[in-house]
């Protein structure tokens, strides 16, 4: 099978992965509630569109914090790549380069941030955990610092972690042989394992559950590089991260694994950008599978939408050529649904599409 779409790549990634590996790649928090939301509400918003407009000429490309790439998509910060191929996040740098936009790496990565910044021609950004030892949290942002890391993208939603029960079912484990690369010298052993999830029980283990908004300025004052807080999930958060002086945000519920039932990301991020006001970018991540969705994102207030699970499946499926494709059609997508609704640009794209 030729795949045409993010589905199509999905499913040739589950032939390919084990079973432990997809469903960790694609479970949700207990029910899954929120994980399928995510999807489904993005398909309950309708467009408006308009005719009669010249749309012979289209520009897609936009920019995010001052650097221009080729569309409003980026690689959202998914963990343990080499599960899904053995070139692992440095497959996906090299494509997302290729595709001429910004990956943002995983604290939990299998490759060391030096090896993915080198492989990628486009901007690397490195999402960020605090540890419960601050001077591993430092280390990690003067690591990503050196290796030529643009921004950091503070994950604030996982204090502890939600309840993936596949995982559980499956007593998730990295497989022999793969490590969290960034960590190696930190943490010699594999996921410390005292329940039925590895992962669960390293967060639980080293993760800072005491994280508060006044960490965010002693972040920003041991980098000089923009912060980005990810997981914001309502505006009264959007507030205080433009209060407590954030670059960006990230409107995301961790692709519906952490708190089931919460609400869809594309549902609150109207409410974010109304307090907000272009004070900071807004980007958006969790359900995003077509061209259409990322045009209803825009139009709702996001600068750029940030893609995870298509990424791995695409990796799964061909490396980095897959990943190159899963990006291509999101391409494709977005530029014949500005077309269809009579933009010329992303600049052009704005709430009268909603109908």
């Amino acid at each position: 099978m030729t795949p045409i779409n993010i589905s199509d790549f999905e499913s040739l990634a589950k032939e390919k992965l084990t079973q432990m590996a997809y469903d960790y790649y694609s479970s949700g928090a207990n029910d899954e509630v929120t994980l399928k939301e995510n999807c489904a509400a993005y398909k309950r918003i309708c467009l408006k569109y308009r005719v009669l407009v010249d749309v012979s000429k289209r520009d897609i490309s936009t920019e995010i914090l001052g650097n221009k790439i080729s569309m409003p998509v980026m690689i959202a910060p998914t963990a343990f790549h080499k599960m899904a191929h053995d070139e692992a996040e440095v497959a996906v740098a090299r494509a997302a380069g290729a595709a001429g936009t910004i990956m943002i790496l995983s604290t939990l990565s299998n490759s060391a941030v030096e090896e993915v910044v080198k492989a990628s021609v486009k901007p690397v950004w490195f999402q960020l955990y605090v540890f419960r030892d601050r001077e591993v949290t430092r280390d990690l942002i003067k690591r990503a610092e050196n290796a030529g890391c643009k921004a950091i993208v503070l994950t604030v939603d996982a204090p502890l972690l939600g309840t993936r029960e596949r995982d559980v079912r499956n007593r998730f484990d990295l497989p022999e042989g793969i490590t969290v690369k960034n960590l190696e010298t930190v943490f010699k052993e594999k996921l410390p394992r005292k329940g039925d999830s590895g992962i669960a029980s390293y967060v639980s283990e080293y993760l800072d559950a005491s994280l508060n908004w006044k960490d965010i300025e002693w972040l920003k004052s041991i980098t000089k590089l923009p912060l980005h807080i990810k997981g914001i999930a309502c505006k009264e958060d959007a507030i205080l991260s433009v209060k407590h002086g954030a670059d960006g945000i990230v409107v995301s519920n961790h692709g519906g694994r952490q708190l089931d039932s919460c609400r869809a990301t594309i549902n609150v991020l109207p409410e974010v950008a109304d307090v907000v006001q272009d004070k900071i970018e807004i980007l958006i991540d969790g359900g995003i599978r077509r061209g259409t969705d990322i045009l209803k994102a825009i139009a709702l207030g996001a600068k750029a939408v940030l893609v995870g699970r298509p990424v791995i499946w695409g990796l799964a499926a061909e490396g980095e050529k897959g990943v190159k494709a899963v990006l291509e059609i999101f391409r494709k997508e977005l530029d014949l649904a500005m077309a269809l609704c009579g933009c010329d640009s992303i600049k052009k794209i704005s709430k009268d599409l909603i109908a």
